[in-house]
């Protein structure tokens, strides 16, 4: 081998090792941050200026066995001022019957239900929650998913991350503690791989936002144009979240994370949307293709081993094995921070759910390379570079 292919050889290894390492200090950044950032109680102190009052947005379709329980969860908040907008696209939809028990049930709450959706785009969740920000009289916005779970003190907490040059507040997804496996692998990738970025770029300042639950400044939204301004995104919430950022507002997550507690909860179909978010990420930003697939445990494993050999002759074998034990030992750390507690599985269905998610990992974004159409309930869309969508048919049966 030529003088000048070694010293190629050695400078690729060098620069594989420095990604390497770089990972590591993402893993450190994550365990750090997350146990300084999440789980701190409210200050009982009185505030100076009353809370402000928020007009919280809950676009609905469909009924899941956990429906009214999370619902019911929004009317029983400590909380000054708030009103609740349940917006349903079809008068049909049995979660219609869902709200009028509730509004029924809790009276004092400010509650409306808005049923018949909109068209100002080709995202459906715009689409059906427009009714309700064009009736919001509140100067906050919250616009919250149907199987988000609240605790009594969330909106409190989220509304005290709203400082003087904060524009948004959003929660870091994660799960309640459900039954089943499939349960188990959804909170160890949330709390592990995705919470992981998640910490380090809120951090950094970096735009993470996921859209299921968010609390924004509703002056600033209506200066840029309105949620249905964004109508044209199927990933509405990143560029939303950019448009704040943009206009040199912070974001920021709040102590809490988002308690996801859907009824309907498989294997299948939580990797279909870790597929969906795929071909969103990419879309939106390009250099994903390349460096979500180096962020995996066993790729950037694997590539780091060999570079180990080229350039110390370590065993690549015992190189690798020492990387996923110390990957799997920091993701089983950052879990427990994020559950604040003890955890609803033990070690043995940890380590199942851990090797499982890896190694199906790659698999998933690469098939979503190879297949960009999104499949969204009963609808088709075409993403084109920037994350403008199409929809390619509404024929399509589920």
């Amino acid at each position: 081998m030529s003088p000048t292919m070694i010293t190629i050889i050695h400078c690729l290894a060098i620069g594989i090792l420095i990604f390497w390492c770089g990972k590591w200090i993402i893993h450190l950044t994550a365990i750090t941050y997350g146990k300084i950032k999440l789980h701190k109680k409210a200050s009982q102190q009185p505030r100076e200026t009353p809370y402000p009052s928020v007009s919280i947005l809950k676009p609905l379709m469909g009924v899941d066995p956990n429906l009214q329980n999370n619902l019911e969860t929004f009317f029983l908040m400590d909380y000054p001022v708030y009103e609740l907008l349940f917006c349903i696209e079809s008068p049909d939809d049995p979660a219609v019957e869902v709200v009028k028990r509730l509004c029924d049930k809790y009276p004092s709450i400010e509650a409306k239900l808005l049923v018949g959706g909109s068209n100002v785009g080709v995202n459906p969740k715009i689409n059906n929650l427009y009714p309700g920000y064009m009736q919001a009289q509140y100067e906050l916005i919250m616009i919250s998913d149907a199987g988000i779970r609240m605790k009594s003190d969330t909106l409190t907490d989220m509304v005290n991350h709203m400082t003087e040059k904060v524009g948004l507040v959003h929660q870091m997804p994660f799960v309640c503690d459900r039954e089943g496996f499939a349960a188990a692998f959804e909170k160890i990738y949330f709390g592990t791989v995705q919470s992981r970025i998640y910490l380090c770029a809120d951090l950094l300042g970096i735009n993470c936002h996921t859209g299921m639950s968010c609390l924004m400044r509703k002056d600033v939204l209506d200066q840029l144009g309105g949620v249905q301004a964004f109508g044209c995104y199927l990933a509405e919430d990143f560029f939303l979240a950019k448009a704040f950022h943009d206009h040199n507002w912070k974001l920021t997550i709040s102590s809490q994370p988002a308690w996801q507690n859907s009824g309907i909860c498989d294997i299948s179909s939580f990797q279909a949307r870790l597929t969906r978010w795929a071909k969103l990420r990419v879309a939106m930003v390009p250099t994903t293709i390349l460096l979500e697939p180096m962020s995996e445990c066993i790729i950037v494993g694997m590539f780091a081993c060999g570079a180990a050999k080229v350039l110390f002759r370590w065993n690549p074998l015992v190189f690798f094995l020492i990387h996923t034990l110390v990957w799997f030992l920091s993701d089983w750390v950052l879990l427990s921070i994020i559950q604040n507690g003890a955890l609803p599985f033990n070690k043995f269905t940890f380590f199942v759910g851990w090797a499982f998610r890896e190694i199906s990992g790659p698999y998933l974004f690469f098939n979503a390379l190879w297949n960009p159409a999104i499949r969204w309930r009963t609808r088709v869309y075409k993403l084109a570079w920037g994350g403008v969508a199409y929809e390619l048919t509404s024929q399509i049966k589920s």
